[in-house]
């Protein structure tokens, strides 16, 4: 049975800026440093704009209590500066990266709002304003295909 999703919510590592964590290093801080199955992250940027598939979508996640059955996670690699303030850190090749996928998951769950995990509990993560930046996504629609006059396209 697949999970109805409503949310997804983006989250932050809280690591300095420029430090390059890879998804396999947060995995082991939640299996290993939590006693989790898994990471509580559906999704995780990299410094590097890499994409890594963290807990498989047909589970839920564990990023946000209380509202983990239906949603995903996405969380990128920064979120606090050197003096581990919070501070937006992305890189250009995160927000690409994660403009492509919150445009992915917004296209296959038409009916699920982008929110920030600052929105459920009193942290700053992601380190920056969710709404303003997602509030009004523009999902990518397929352009038609164009065809020369008189022909039919099969």
């Amino acid at each position: 049975m697949a999970r109805k999703i409503d949310k997804i919510i983006i989250h932050c590592a809280a690591t300095p800026e420029g430090r390059d964590i890879k998804m396999e290093t947060i995995k082991s801080w939640h299996v290993k440093g939590n006693g989790w199955s898994d990471i509580g992250y559906h999704y995780v940027i990299e410094l590097d704009g890499t994409i890594k598939e963290g807990r498989p979508m047909h589970r839920s996640g564990a990023h946000t209590k209380g509202h983990n059955a239906n949603s995903i996670g996405v969380c990128y690699v920064g979120g606090i500066d050197k003096d581990k303030k919070p501070k937006d850190t992305r890189t250009e090749a995160q927000r690409e990266a994660m403009d492509e996928l919150i445009g992915s998951l917004s296209s296959g769950h038409k009916t699920a709002t982008i929110l920030g995990h600052n929105e459920f509990s009193a942290k700053a993560c992601p380190s920056f304003d969710v709404a303003k930046e997602y509030g009004k996504i523009n999902v990518p629609k397929k352009q038609p295909k164009k065809t020369k006059a008189n022909e039919t396209i099969h």
